[in-house]
């Protein structure tokens, strides 16, 4: 099944993102650098967040039921809105630190050790939200894609840890916890960004990969279609639920009507990507 796929790159990249997490806190601890410790915090809430993913995707992927007649899938975007929350409680925490450092200075001990450290987590993030984001995007998994976002965060993030170490050594002393600053406000815009996509999706926003003009192709390429109106869709990516209303010949029988309708949505089935799906309205064309 595709959620045991998805849960699968989850688990993968949990283990990798572990490591990472890791090795940041124990040489950031080391050197006394706050901005390589706060790297290591957003690192070891995006391990928390493979573990969100992974039990949201095990509800999410129950079949419906009486009470859940839609299935589960929007708990999916509930876990999406969970890693939304831990990103913005990661940047408070990074912020005030940040601000503890700035008040009460602590230069970091630089070493080679320590940026060579920084240099293959960085290479290890990037390999790691490349691989996260294209499984994704093959699987239409809207929580792996929301986890990649989050991932790549480290790479920007890491690349201004390394820039903050290359100012340090330059004897600006007071860089290190403005890196901290910016990282927390990374991290609060990366938050911010994956509440606003999960809300669009729990308030039914019409936004979905839903292209106008191939449902018009497929639909009016249906024989004895008339036209079509009042085409709406909701739902997530790979998971998306629509409606439709088609026009017939007044004079067609009920069961020729019928069977143009289930040829609509079998069309839109095949055609439109994640379309879980639809319901065909028929209506008699005017008279002339």
């Amino acid at each position: 099944m595709q959620s045991d796929r998805v849960q699968r790159v989850f688990v993968i990249v949990l283990v990798l993102n572990l490591a990472v997490a890791l090795a940041k806190a124990t040489f950031g601890l080391l050197a006394g650098s706050v901005s390589m410790v706060a790297d290591a915090l957003h690192s070891g809430f995006d391990s928390f967040s493979n573990v969100v993913g992974i039990v949201a995707l095990y509800f999410a992927g129950k079949p419906p039921d009486p009470e859940h007649p839609y299935g589960h899938g929007k708990i999916e975007t509930l876990g999406t809105l969970a890693i939304g929350a831990m990103l913005l409680l990661t940047a408070a925490g990074i912020l005030f630190e940040g601000y503890r450092r700035l008040v009460e200075p602590v230069g970091p001990m630089i070493t080679p050790v320590t940026v060579g450290v920084m240099v293959g987590t960085l290479v290890i993030n990037i390999a790691v939200s490349t691989y996260e984001r294209r499984r994704g995007e093959e699987y239409r998994s809207q929580i792996l894609v929301a986890d990649s976002q989050h991932t790549r965060s480290d790479v920007f993030v890491s690349v201004a840890v390394l820039g903050g170490f290359l100012a340090v050594r330059l004897g600006y002393s007071e860089a290190d916890p403005i890196i901290a600053f910016a990282i927390g406000l990374l991290i609060a815009r990366m938050g911010i960004g994956i509440l606003y996509d999960a809300a669009q999706v729990l308030t039914d926003t019409m936004n979905l990969p839903c292209d106008p003009a191939l449902v018009r192709a497929v639909v009016m390429d249906t024989p004895g279609v008339a036209g079509y109106h009042d085409f709406r869709c909701r739902g997530k990516p790979g998971e998306i639920f629509a409606d439709i209303h088609i026009v017939v010949d007044p004079a067609l029988p009920v069961s020729r009507a019928h069977e143009i309708a289930d040829e609509v949505e079998r069309r839109l089935k095949e055609t439109v990507p994640g379309l879980a799906e639809v319901v065909v309205h028929i209506e008699p064309a005017d008279s002339p």
